[in-house]
């Protein structure tokens, strides 16, 4: 299985046309208070390997970090647990809110 991946300008798409993709971010709780994609449910990089369990793994899962590289890392380990639709954010909630919404935070 590949993992895809998705611009924010793509994402933003995808979700205005009502498309049914579950959002999961994998920053730290400190960086998910400070800019998250609204209806983006956190687990850590460092969480998932205990909670991935908690996901759908039928369901299209959008992979969300700050720049896209925690992102990617979970979309393999995702994968590699028998996810079927797993799609990485390039370039994450930073690319975002440059080209999405830039009433999102952008930090380093």
């Amino acid at each position: 299985m590949t993992i895809k991946n998705l611009t924010a300008i793509e994402l933003k798409a995808k979700l205005e046309q009502g498309e049914s993709l579950f959002l999961l971010d994998v920053r730290e709780d400190f960086e998910y208070k400070v800019a998250k994609i609204e209806g983006s449910v956190r687990i850590s990089l460092a969480q998932l390997p205990q909670r991935y369990t908690e996901l759908d793994a039928q369901q299209p899962i959008v992979v969300i970090c700050h720049h896209g590289m925690r992102s990617l890392r979970a979309a393999h380990f995702l994968v590699d647990s028998g996810f079927a639709d797993i799609t990485n954010l390039l370039g994450g909630i930073d690319a975002w809110s440059l080209y999405c919404d830039s009433s999102v935070p952008r930090y380093s």
